[in-house]
C-alpha cells in the first residue's frame, strides 16, 4: 500500500496546482517531502515492532495515514497539502517493513522467497496501479475524492488489523507458546476467551520476555547500511529503484507529450509494468523457493517447514543472489529497450510491452535482494527492510527530481543508456557479495559473539537460557 499512497495523486497535481494556485514545481515539492520522510519515518516503527511488537505498529500507522487522509480530504491550501502528505508518509510508508518483518515471524527461509514478494508488492505495483485509480477519480470526482477513497481503505484496513491481526514478533510471543500482553492481543482473540470463560493468561516474567528486547532505536538502520554485506546489497537495491523510479517519474510526461494522453489514459499506460511485477511473485519467487531448496538437497540440509535452516551452513548470498544477477542483467536490457522505443517515436504497444518485462525482471531482482536482506538479519527484520526502505527512497527521491533535467538534456535513449549503465558498473560489487558475503557474515557474528561475551564477564545485559531460543 505505501506505493500506492504516492502514486494515486499523480493524475491530479496538474489539478491540484490550478485549485490551490500554486505552481507545478511547488506542487512536486509535495512529492519530495513524502519520499524523504517515506524513507526516515520506517528507522522508527521498524525497530519499535521489533522490540514491541507489529501489532501495535500496525495499528499506530493505521490511525495515523487515516487521520491525515480525512484531513488532506478536507484542506484546500498548500501549506496544509505538504503537511499532510508528511503525515500521511509517516503512515504508510512502514508498513512494506512491516509486513516483510511477519514473513520473517512466521515463514522460513525454504519458502521466504515469494511470501517476501508478496510483502513488498506495493513497491512496485502500488506505482503502476495508483495512476490508474488517481486518474480514474480525480477526472470523474475531483482530487479530493483520491483523499476521501483513500480514508475509507485506511478505515477498512484499521478496523481489520485491530479486530483481526494476532501478534507475530518473536521478542513478544516466542514461538508462540508466550501469551502476548494486552496491547498485543485481538479483539477477536479477546472476544474468543472472554466467551470461552477462559481465565486471563498468566503474566509471564519480564526477564523472560522483555529482557530479550532491544530498546528502540531509529539509528539501528545506519548500521546495517555500515555492514559490509548490508551496505552492499542496499546500496545496489537503492541504484535499481532509483533508475526504475526515474521511468516512473517521467512516463506520465513522456506519454503527453508524444501521444497527448489524458489524466485516465496515462494512468492506463502504467498497468504493463504494474503487470509485469505481479508476474515477477510467481515467477521470480518460485525461482528464489527453488533454489533455495537446490542447495539444501546438494548440501544434506533438512528442510522442514516449522523449522528455520542454520545459516552457518547454507550460503544464503549465494542461493538468492544467483537468481538476482542475471535478473539484474536483463533488466538493463529491457529499460534501454524502453528508452530507445520512446526515443525512436515507436508504437504504444512497442513502448507497453517493453515496460512490462522491465517490470518483471527488475522486480525479481529486487524481491531476490530484498529476501537475502531479511535472511541476514532474522533477529531484526522490520529495522533492516526500514534500512532499505531509507536507502531506496532518498536516492529515489533524487532520481525523480532529476529524471526530467536528463531527458532534457540527452534523450529518453540516451538517458536509459545511462541508467543501464550504472547499474553495470556497480554490479560487480554483487559478485563479492555472492563469493565473500558468507565469510563477512560469519566474521560480523563472531565479532557480536565477542562482544555479548564481554557483555556477560561484565554481568551486563547478559542474556537468559529462555531468550537466546528462537
Amino acid at each position: 500500500m505505501s506505493g500506492r499512497y504516492l502514486s494515486i495523486y499523480f493524475p491530479a497535481l496538474p489539478l491540484l496546482a490550478e485549485d490551490l494556485n500554486v505552481t507545478a514545481t511547488l506542487i512536486n515539492v509535495t512529492i519530495t517531502t513524502y519520499l524523504i520522510l517515506q524513507g526516515i519515518a520506517p528507522s522508527f516503527i521498524g525497530t519499535f515492532s521489533d522490540s514491541y511488537g507489529r501489532r501495535p505498529a500496525y495499528v499506530i500507522c493505521c490511525a495515523i495515514y487515516l487521520a491525515a487522509n480525512i484531513g488532506l480530504g478536507l484542506q484546500r491550501n498548500y501549506v496544509a497539502l505538504l503537511v499532510l502528505r508528511c503525515v500521511q508518509s509517516c503512515g504508510s510508508s512502514a508498513t512494506v517493513a512491516l509486513g516483510s518483518a511477519v514473513v520473517a515471524d512466521l515463514v522460513t527461509r525454504a519458502e521466504r522467497g515469494k511470501f517476501v514478494g508478496y510483502a513488498a508488492l506495493g513497491i512496485t505495483l502500488g506505482p503502476a496501479l495508483g495512476p490508474v485509480i488517481g486518474g480514474l477519480l480525480s477526472q470523474y470526482l475531483g482530487w479530493p475524492s483520491i483523499f476521501w477513497f483513500l480514508s475509507i481503505l485506511s478505515g477498512v484496513l484499521f478496523l481489520l488489523l485491530f479486530t483481526f491481526l494476532p501478534e507475530t514478533c518473536r521478542a513478544v510471543v516466542g514461538n508462540g507458546s508466550v501469551p502476548p500482553s494486552v496491547w498485543n492481543r485481538s479483539l477477536w482473540a479477546c472476544f474468543k476467551q472472554l466467551r470461552a470463560g477462559k481465565p486471563p493468561a498468566k503474566e509471564i516474567s519480564r526477564d523472560t520476555i522483555t529482557g530479550a528486547r532491544r530498546r528502540p532505536n531509529p539509528f539501528s538502520a545506519l548500521k546495517i547500511l555500515s555492514e559490509k554485506e548490508g551496505g552492499i546489497t542496499l546500496g545496489i537495491g537503492a541504484l535499481l529503484y532509483g533508475g526504475y523510479y526515474a521511468v516512473l517519474a517521467s512516463l506520465s510526461t513522456a506519454l503527453a507529450d508524444r501521444f497527448g494522453f489524458n489524466a485516465v489514459q496515462t494512468g492506463l499506460c502504467y498497468l504493463p509494468i504494474g503487470i509485469g511485477s505481479l508476474c515477477s511473485r510467481w515467477t521470480c519467487g518460485y525461482l528464489l523457493d527453488w533454489n533455495f531448496r537446490r542447495h539444501c538437497t546438494r548440501l544434506g540440509v533438512e528442510i522442514s517447514k516449522n523449522r528455520q535452516q542454520n545459516l552457518a551452513v547454507l550460503p544464503i548470498e549465494m542461493i538468492r543472489l544467483q537468481i538476482s544477477i542475471p535478473l539484474i542483467y536483463v533488466s538493463c536490457c529491457s529499460i534501454i529497450g524502453y528508452g530507445w522505443a520512446m526515443e525512436s517515436k515507436s508504437s504504444l504497444a512497442g513502448i507497453e510491452a517493453s515496460l512490462f518485462f522491465m517490470g518483471l525482471f527488475f522486480s525479481g531482482a529486487l524481491n531476490g535482494m530484498n529476501t537475502l536482506i531479511v535472511d541476514t538479519h532474522a533477529d531484526r527484520p522490520a529495522t533492516a527492510v526500514a534500512a532499505n526502505n531509507l536507502f531506496r527512497c532518498l536516492v529515489g527521491a533524487g532520481a525523480a527530481a532529476v529524471a526530467i533535467p536528463w531527458i532534457n538534456r540527452l534523450g529518453m535513449g540516451w538517458t536509459a543508456v545511462m541508467i543501464a549503465g550504472i547499474w553495470l558498473i556497480f554490479s560487480p560489487c554483487l559478485w563479492l557479495v555472492l563469493f565473500r558475503g558468507a565469510k563477512w557474515r560469519a566474521d560480523l557474528e563472531q565479532k557480536k559473539a565477542e562482544k555479548t561475551a564481554e557483555k556477560e564477564r561484565r554481568g551486563v545485559g547478559a542474556p537468559t537460557a529462555e531468550q537466546t531460543k528462537s
